[in-house]
């Protein structure tokens, strides 16, 4: 399309898929294939691609959390779309969405919820290395900054499982029986297409389920047992790299300062500073389109601005990006004496709901998924946070002792959450850099607090969560903690604001193939959709990782850009990874045959990939026999032709050493 031809929209390309999909077939290099493998990573996928913008051509997102802010970026950065032809529209009064991060320390600080990092997050480093830092002098990125902050001062914990009133559980291994171990793997190898809507519970065993991995992972990552065990599969794949940091949480990056103030505040500094332009009080409610021959196109935005229903036109050149659903939409708040009231129904969200604009679009073309297959169980769907703003008390110095650094230090405190394990609401809790806000004073501590079950009594406070004040709630914690008689005392010096979230782990609920809608729906022209409750090819979902990638699959499809978006980092394939999770799943133990490895490629150029063995060197044989055994059978015929073939091999190596 030329610069003068503003009359329909850029035509898309056809060769080229921008959405990668490295499950789909085997690579393999040909003349063909000038796109590199479909999960490669680095500078080679940072190249710009060159396009001419449309004259005229407006873009409108709907929602100004990360998704849509890095949409915003996108289509600046790579479509050279000028900033003021861009506006985001957003229901409430301050952008960032999830991302959230307020207050004082006289009324107390509230953060909804935190976000686990990881290094392989490539589309949100890909985004925020061309960012400014929040505090680093002019030319320093987000990515910058952060690497600076980590890189000085690792992440890791020294109580991540705790029990018994203060007692610090054994966490120094995942705690599987082979039995256990089996079951993790033969879910590895399992087809994504046949786990639709199966739960965690319906396929891993009872005592799975109390073992220190799975206290581990599910509150690491907010799993309950009733929900998909899809979700659990591609989490595995995505942080194999990880499993086996899992434990001490030494696989995790953190920022300086709460998510707000690390992520939002410099990338929206970056897009206003661009022109972009942001209505907030402006809630989209349902979309005109029109479809003809298959081909769907946004023709109008319906919103509701301070009450009064208004329609945005979208002319036929213009895009259209929309968050579909939300995981704080009717977040209910409490504090010290107050309990949250929760205005949302369990089956429907109800008419002034950020979930009413993707039911209006369910409502015209299955395309667009079941939105109340992810809305419709609030109780199954809903946990409760606290924030706690601290001054000295008796519970910070229960925190020291658990802490990796002085919590006043400025580096790492807790390394991420410590969990309850004999806790009723599966409770857990962190400190993380302090000062958590960056104008918070010296003397103040920011913990964040947060349960999985929302039916069950506590231990101490004969109630469920949701009934509980922030004092109850902090009477709870004390309890687990050994300082229950303390309690007047901390809360002398303690301010608790709750924040009880209805939909926050929607996106995990049960799901089948066609629940969500892709990206860009079939058909659709000018419409992307972003967030957490969209399709993409292999990645997962409740991270900003995910956010980010919606946003740049959306905007290179409709803006028509030769650029491909990887899929997520190939590390899940790469055999180091894989035998160090092995080694980790067995409980930190050489894993079946794993001496074997060793026995054939301890003197080869390949040792280094194998994790070491706790044995000594003059035992190797024996035990090496001893697993041949294991596997092979006493006495079998196969058995004496594989030992005489590796004491050849080995003897081989050593002669070509010499």
């Amino acid at each position: 399309m030329t610069s003068s031809d503003s009359s329909r929209p850029a035509p898309q390309p056809t060769d080229v898929p921008v959405e990668a999909d490295a499950g789909q077939r085997f690579w393999h290099k040909g003349p063909q294939d000038t796109l590199p493998p479909p999960d490669m990573m680095g500078p080679y996928m940072r190249n710009h691609p060159v396009t001419t913008p449309v004259a005229g051509r407006k873009a409108w997102i709907i929602g100004s959390g990360i998704a849509g802010m890095a949409a915003a970026f996108y289509m600046i950065r790579d479509g050279r779309m000028k900033g003021e032809d861009i506006t985001i529209l957003d229901t409430m009064s301050i952008a960032g969405g999830s991302l959230d991060g307020a207050g004082n320390p006289e009324e107390g600080y509230l953060i909804r919820g935190g976000r686990e990092m990881n290094w392989n997050y490539d589309n949100f480093w890909d985004l925020f290395q061309d960012v400014q830092a929040l505090e680093l002098p002019k030319g320093y990125s987000v990515l910058d900054e952060y690497r600076l902050v980590n890189d000085q001062d690792p992440n890791w914990s020294k109580a991540r499982l705790m029990h018994q009133q203060g007692q610090i559980r054994d966490f120094s291994t995942l705690g599987l029986s082979r039995s256990h171990q089996l079951e993790i793997i033969k879910l590895l190898l399992k087809r994504k297409e046949d786990l639709d809507d199966i739960t965690i519970e319906d396929y891993f065993s009872s005592s799975f389920l109390e073992t220190n991995f799975w206290y581990l992972w599910r509150s690491m990552f907010a799993f309950e047992n009733w929900q998909s065990l899809l979700e659990m599969k591609l989490y595995m794949h995505r942080f194999l790299d990880a499993i086996d940091g899992l434990t001490d949480m030494s696989a995790l990056v953190f920022p300086k300062y709460n998510q707000y103030d690390s992520f939002v505040v410099p990338l929206m500094r970056h897009l206003k500073e661009q022109g972009v332009q942001v209505r907030f009080g402006t809630r989209a409610t349902d979309l005109d389109l029109v479809e003809e021959g298959g081909r769907r196109t946004v023709t109008g935005i319906h919103c509701k601005v301070e009450g009064r229903p208004e329609l945005i036109p979208v002319g036929p050149a213009d895009v259209v990006f929309a968050l579909t659903g939300s995981m704080t939409e009717g977040t209910a708040y409490g504090d010290m004496d107050t309990v949250p009231v929760l205005a949302r129904g369990n089956e429907e969200p109800g008419e002034d709901s950020d979930w009413m604009l993707w039911k209006n679009l369910a409502k015209k073309s299955p395309v667009f998924g079941k939105p109340e297959k992810f809305y419709g169980n609030v109780a199954g769907s809903m946990w409760e946070s606290a924030t706690l703003t601290c001054r000295p008390s008796p519970l910070v110095d229960r925190l020291k002792e658990l802490s990796v650094n002085d919590p006043y230090s400025g580096k790492t405190v807790t390394g991420g959450i410590i969990t309850f394990t004999d806790s009723n609401w599966v409770l857990s809790f962190t400190c993380n850099r302090q000062p958590h806000f960056p104008t918070q004073p010296k003397d103040v501590l920011v913990l964040w607090v947060y349960a999985l079950l929302m039916d069950k009594e506590g231990n101490y406070v004969k109630k469920p969560m949701p009934q509980c004040t922030g004092r109850e709630v902090l009477a709870e914690l004390c309890h687990h903690l050994g300082i229950a008689d303390q309690l007047d005392a901390v809360a002398a010096q303690t301010q608790v604001r709750l924040a009880l979230m209805p939909y926050i782990t929607a996106q995990f609920m049960p799901r089948a193939a066609g629940d969500r809608p892709h990206v860009v729906p079939q058909g659709c022209t000018n419409l992307a959709l972003l967030g957490q409750f969209v399709e993409t090819s292999n990645d997962i979902i409740f991270t900003m990782e995910a956010s980010v990638r919606t946003a740049r699959i959306g905007v290179y499809t409709l803006l028509g850009l030769r650029k491909q978006v990887p899929d997520i980092s190939p590390t899940q394939y790469d055999i180091r990874n894989l035998l160090k999770g092995a080694r980790a799943l067995n409980n930190n133990e050489p894993f079946p045959g794993e001496r074997l490895l060793h026995r054939v490629l301890g003197k080869s150029y390949f040792a280094h990939i194998l994790p070491p063995l706790p044995d000594r060197d003059e035992s190797l044989k024996e035990r090496a026999e001893a697993e041949l055994v294991a596997l092979l059978g006493k006495g079998s015929q196969a058995l004496g032709v594989a030992s005489g073939w590796l004491d050849r091999w080995r003897e081989g190596l050593q002669r070509r050493g010499r």
